[in-house]
């Protein structure tokens, strides 16, 4: 498959998307803007130019196109740089799109082709050398050179970069241009108060904790500070002068905006006064359709949904341990396996029916409880709606969204080895204790009141410097 024939579906070719149409852009400087947007003319200083730096993380995918395609929808012009798997959902929204070129990138959705390969280890201290050396440190001087060559083409106002594409990030501040980093999980960069990512701990409330948690910062801080050389390598390279520490090359950024709610994430409470909680992005991926009940609609049972990562962890095995549990009980569910796994290779059952993919917004709505690896995205999703889950988590950041979920008693852990009597156990429990689902509810009017949080499109024209008037903004929370 070449880099033009890019498919999201797993079902064949979607067309070429158009790889690099910057040599027919419009250039636009700062003080002059005018557009036409949808026909209409963007009154100057109203309508800017954006830069999206994104890879193919699966779960970091949806909610990040949701930003550009809510800022193509208020009338700005988006450009999106990233993996050529995203190039024809990008372009769907109405964004210009090109791909990476020096810096690692899927062409498929292959296993293969992953940079991290985290189903090979369980230990997540080896995942995070793997996430340093082949994908945030190593190739950042890579990410920088691609990054630059379109900056320099598409000339935005601002970039908004993934935060772990360091190379973007010190990119735009080479080119003296404001940035606001995504983060569409929870608050993943060290904080007082809150324990270390990784192994998925609990708040600490005993001296004992407390003395954990330093403990595992101090082992994650030296395995991340070990890519402090090649990030300032790759700065060097632009001119830059070097970082003390490895987290600088995000934190020194004009905005960082979590995609999350900060009563769910307990790290809220003590992130750095740039970071912004936005609120979840909900929208489903792009390569999702509608699910059509195969029940009766008198049917009474729970339902139950299921659905793991849409990339590949090695989940066909567990779901297969899930399937087991839940044929045995009196539930429906429906099994979504994603663009990773063939529907065949996981059996159905008279009471479990398996597809390939389904929107899951739609079958939450009718839900009574969710099991999942507990990717952020499903996990938002799923509070949204106010189901309550069982969670497996399989790794990355699963593992300490896991443990937020169990914080606020929307749910319950098992190891991804869980045994199918043990499954089995953990869904009666949920289901039959009316305080999960009463605790999920509580979170669900959380996200929709978007409590604690700022509003997204006004702090990314904030940091395009345009000069708020249609909604609250104070520059110095």
């Amino acid at each position: 498959m070449t880099q033009g024939d890019v498919d999201r579906s797993g079902g064949g070719t979607t067309g070429n998307p158009r790889v690099d149409p910057l040599g027919t852009a419009p250039r636009l400087g700062h003080a002059s803007c005018e557009l036409i947007v949808d026909g209409r003319d963007m009154d100057a200083g109203r309508a800017h130019r954006y830069l999206l730096t994104m890879w193919e993380g699966g779960g970091n995918v949806p909610p990040e196109l949701g930003v550009a395609r809510r800022l193509i929808e208020r009338g700005h012009e988006v450009h999106v740089l990233a993996d050529p798997t995203i190039g024809a959902a990008a372009e769907a929204i109405g964004a210009s799109f090109s791909s990476w070129r020096r810096a690692p990138h899927h062409t498929s959705l292959n296993p293969s082709e992953d940079l991290i390969k985290d189903w090979e280890t369980r230990n997540p201290l080896v995942m995070m050398r793997r996430a340093r050396d082949r994908f945030i440190a190593g190739p950042a001087a890579a990410f920088a050179s691609d990054t630059a060559h379109v900056v320099d083409r598409f000339r935005p106002e601002v970039v908004v970069p993934d935060a772990f594409l360091f190379g973007s990030i010190m990119a735009a501040q080479a080119a003296k241009l404001p940035t606001a980093l995504l983060v569409p999980n929870i608050w993943l960069l060290p904080t007082s108060g809150s324990p270390s990512i990784g192994p998925g701990f609990a708040p600490a409330t005993t001296v004992l904790g407390r003395s954990r948690d330093a403990a595992m910062l101090a082992v994650v801080n030296r395995v991340l500070g070990a890519g402090l050389p090649a990030i300032n390598a790759a700065r060097g390279d632009l001119g830059l002068s070097p970082l003390s520490s490895f987290y600088d090359q995000a934190l020194d950024a004009d905005r960082i905006l979590v995609l999350s709610s900060p009563t769910f994430d307990y790290a809220s409470t003590s992130v750095p006064s740039n970071v912004r909680y936005v609120g979840p992005i909900l929208d489903d991926p792009d390569w999702v359709g509608l699910w059509e009940a195969p029940w009766p609609a008198d049917d009474r049972r729970p339902l139950v949904l299921v659905g793991f990562s849409s990339t590949y962890q090695n989940q066909g095995p567990v779901l297969r341990r899930v399937i087991e549990a839940l044929t045995a009980l009196p539930v429906r569910a429906v099994v979504t396996v994603g663009q990773m796994l063939d529907a065949r290779e996981v059996t159905a059952s008279a009471n479990v029916t398996v597809v390939a993919a389904a929107s899951h917004t739609q079958i939450l709505a009718e839900a009574d409880l969710v099991v999942t690896h507990c990717g952020h995205g499903t996990v938002m999703k799923s509070l949204a709606a106010g189901v309550p889950m069982v969670c497996m988590p399989m790794g990355r950041d699963q593992n300490d969204t896991a443990a937020r979920l169990v914080h606020h008693g929307v749910g319950v852990r098992l190891p991804p080895r869980a045994s199918v009597p043990r499954i089995s156990r953990a869904v009666r429990t949920v289901l039959d204790r009316q305080s999960f689902r009463a605790n999920a509810q509580r979170m669900a009017t959380a996200i929709s009141n978007g409590d604690g949080t700022a509003d997204l499109i006004v702090e990314l024209e904030a940091v395009a410097g345009l000069d708020v008037t249609h909604g609250t903004f104070d520059a110095g929370r």
